[in-house]
C-alpha cells in the first residue's frame, strides 16, 4: 500500500475560477500517487484551462458536454457516477456551490453529484465577500448536513487583492483530504491514535538546543496512515520541517518534557500510544539564563539529568507502541526495551543501515511483540510501515 490513493477511481470536477491551474497540479499529484483521474471540466473553467491540459497529465479525455457522442463514456453522468470512488470538485465556486446545495443537474459535473452514490469532497474558491455571504454560509451548511465533505477554503491574498477566506487548499494538502475521504469508514473508526514524531529539543540557553537527526517523517507517515483509515488522530510532534498533515490534530511541542505532558493528556482518551519521536534521554540539568559565551578554555562541562520516560510513564487501557533506534544489537536491544517497559509492540531500525536511518522516506524495521515474536519486515515506505505497525494494533485494540 504504496498511497491511499493508488488504484483509485477519482473524478475531479473543475470549475470557473482563476485557482483552476491549481487543479492542474492535483490531477499531476493524483496521477502520481496512482489514481485514475477522470476530469469534468465546466464551461467557466474551459475559460481559465484547458481539457488538453487536463488530457496531457492524466491521459484520459476530459469531459466537457454531457451528451458528447464521441466519448468512450456512452453517457457521461451515469457511468462517470458508477466508476467514480470519490467525486473531488477543486476549486468549487459560489455558484458550484450553490447548483449543488439546490440539487441542480444542469451541466455534466452536477449531473454526475447527483447521479453517484461516492463520496463527493467540495473544496471552495472565492473571493472573501462571496464565502461570507449569508447564501454561501448556508449552501454550505446544507452540503455538509448530507455529508459532503469539505476542504477550505484557506485564509490569504485573494486574486482581488482582498485578504481573508477564500483560498484554495493546497493541492498537497488536499491529496490528505481525499484520503481521509476514502478511508473515513476504515478499521480505525472510532478510535483514538495518539502518535508522536520529531526530535525533541533541550535547551542549554536562549540561543542553543541539545536535539538528534530524527527528521519527523516515520511519526507523520504513521499519523496519515491512521487517518486513513478512519481513525481520530492527534499528532504530538517537536519541531520539523514538515507541513501538518491535514485532517490531523497536531500539537507542537519542543522538549521531552512538554512532550510528555502532551501526551499524557491526549492518552487518557486515547486507544494507542504510538511512540516514534525521538525523544531525548538527558537534558541539561540547569538552563543557562543567558547566552553562553566562547572563553579561552579549551573545554566546556555542562550537567545533565534524566528526562522522564514517557513510555514507561504512560500507563493505561490503550496500546503501546515504542519505536528503537538502534546502531547495533538491533533485536536485543528491543526486545529488552519491551520488557522494560512491559509495551504491547516495538519497532526497531538499524540507523546505519541505507534507506533506514534518518531523513529518508523508507524504513525497513522489525516488530516485536510482547511474547517476544519477532517480524522481519523488509524495505518500505515509512507509509507502508505505518499501516503495517496499525494492522498489528487492530488485533491488540479492545472489541
Amino acid at each position: 500500500m504504496e498511497s491511499a490513493l493508488a488504484g483509485k477511481n477519482i473524478v475531479l470536477g473543475v470549475t470557473g475560477s482563476i485557482a483552476c491551474y491549481k487543479a492542474l497540479d492535483l490531477a499531476s499529484k493524483l496521477v502520481q500517487a496512482g489514481a485514475n483521474v477522470e476530469t469534468i471540466l465546466s464551461y467557466g473553467a474551459t475559460q481559465f484551462v484547458t481539457p488538453l491540459a487536463f488530457r496531457s497529465l492524466t491521459h484520459r479525455a476530459v469531459v466537457t458536454d454531457t451528451f458528447d457522442a464521441d466519448s468512450e463514456h456512452s453517457v457521461e453522468h451515469v457511468a462517470l457516477a458508477r466508476w467514480a470512488d470519490i467525486v473531488v470538485i477543486a476549486p468549487a465556486t459560489v455558484h458550484s456551490i450553490a447548483k449543488l446545495a439546490a440539487g441542480l443537474a444542469d451541466d455534466p459535473l452536477t449531473t454526475t453529484v447527483i447521479a453517484t452514490e461516492a463520496p463527493l469532497l467540495v473544496a471552495p474558491a472565492m473571493d472573501a465577500n462571496m464565502f461570507d455571504h449569508p447564501a454561501t454560509r448556508e449552501n454550505i451548511a446544507r452540503l455538509r448536513g448530507r455529508g459532503v465533505f469539505l476542504a477550505g477554503p484557506a485564509p490569504g491574498r485573494l486574486a482581488s487583492g482582498l485578504m481573508g477566506m477564500g483560498r484554495l487548499v493546497e493541492p498537497a494538502e488536499l491529496l490528505g483530504h481525499i484520503a481521509a475521504a476514502l478511508g473515513k469508514d476504515g478499521d480505525f473508526l472510532g478510535r483514538k491514535v495518539v502518535v508522536s514524531a520529531g526530535g525533541t529539543q533541550e535547551a542549554l540557553d536562549p540561543v542553543r538546543v541539545i536535539t538528534n537527526h530524527s527528521s519527523g517523517r516515520m511519526g507523520y507517515a504513521v499519523a496519515e496512515a491512521a487517518r486513513d483509515r478512519g481513525a481520530e488522530v492527534v499528532l504530538v510532534t517537536a519541531p520539523t520541517a514538515l507541513p501538518d498533515p491535514a485532517l490531523v490534530r497536531t500539537v507542537q511541542v519542543k522538549s521531552a518534557q512538554d512532550m510528555c505532558d502532551a501526551v499524557l493528556g491526549e492518552t487518557a482518551t486515547a486507544d494507542a500510544l504510538i511512540m516514534a519521536a525521538a525523544v531525548a534521554d538527558y537534558r541539561p540539568a540547569v538552563m543557562a539564563e543567558q547566552k553562553i559565551k566562547k572563553t579561552a578554555a579549551d573545554e566546556l562541562s555542562i550537567d545533565l539529568e534524566k528526562t522522564t520516560d514517557i513510555l514507561a510513564t504512560a500507563r493505561g487501557h490503550f496500546v503501546r507502541v515504542g519505536f528503537s533506534a538502534e546502531s547495533e544489537n538491533l533485536e536485543a536491544n528491543a526486545a529488552d526495551k519491551v520488557r522494560r517497559k512491559e509495551l504491547d509492540l516495538i519497532v526497531a531500525n538499524d540507523i546505519t543501515e541505507e534507506g533506514s536511518g534518518f531523513g529518508v522516506d523508507t524504513n525497513r524495521v522489525v516488530l516485536i511483540d510482547r511474547e517476544m515474536e519477532v517480524e522481519r519486515l523488509p524495505l518500505l515506505t515509512k507509509y507502508e510501515v505505518g499501516h503495517r505497525i496499525l494492522d498489528r494494533v487492530a488485533t491488540l485494540l479492545r472489541p
